[in-house]
């Protein structure tokens, strides 16, 4: 998906009109346009704001990642980042082992 295409789905998931994002982001509703139908594209200040406003990061907003966390999941590996190396190490151990038991479920 392309940059415009996703501000599309995200601006309506969170039901929110062309005009009032526009206006949270201090710019005009043609503009706004503009961006969604990838006439154009923001500058990486707008861009920013438009991630902040529709609540994800500015790599799923571009479409270098396809997945996109909450910021409960996010704030809790943030959180094990700053662990000492073998507590994370054994945290991602076991998340590993689950990863790897949800994809041989899948197979089966």
């Amino acid at each position: 998906m392309n940059f415009g295409s996703i501000v599309v789905e995200l601006r309506k998931e969170k039901g929110i009109s062309q005009t009032e994002l526009a206006s949270r982001l201090g710019i005009h509703k043609n503009v706004l346009g503009r961006y969604e139908r990838n006439e154009v594209l923001p500058s990486i200040e707008i861009a920013r704001k438009i991630a902040d406003i529709l609540d994800v990061s500015l790599d799923y907003l571009t479409g270098k990642i396809d997945v996109e966390m909450d910021k409960n999941t996010k704030s809790r590996i943030l959180e094990v980042t700053k662990f000492e190396k073998s507590d994370r190490e054994h945290i991602f151990s076991v998340i590993d082992a689950f990863v790897a038991k949800r994809k041989i479920q899948r197979i089966l």
